[in-house]
């Protein structure tokens, strides 16, 4: 089990680094544009997130 945590974490990290890493001025124009995100926003896009990788691991699980 600990395997796995550890291995879903380092697939987050080669996830989070391909954009800037295939599309670096986009990038910056996307957190440019979070910067200008309300906190209200920015919770609900976050909570999104977190709905969509809970759903997932559901169906995956």
């Amino acid at each position: 089990m600990e395997l796995s945590l550890w291995m879903a974490v380092a697939l987050v990290c080669v996830i989070e680094g391909l954009f800037p890493l295939l599309a670096p001025a986009r990038w910056r124009q996307v957190f440019a544009t979070l910067l200008q995100l309300s906190d209200g926003q920015l919770r609900f896009y976050g909570l999104c997130a977190v709905l969509v990788g809970v759903v997932g691991m559901w169906l995956l699980g």
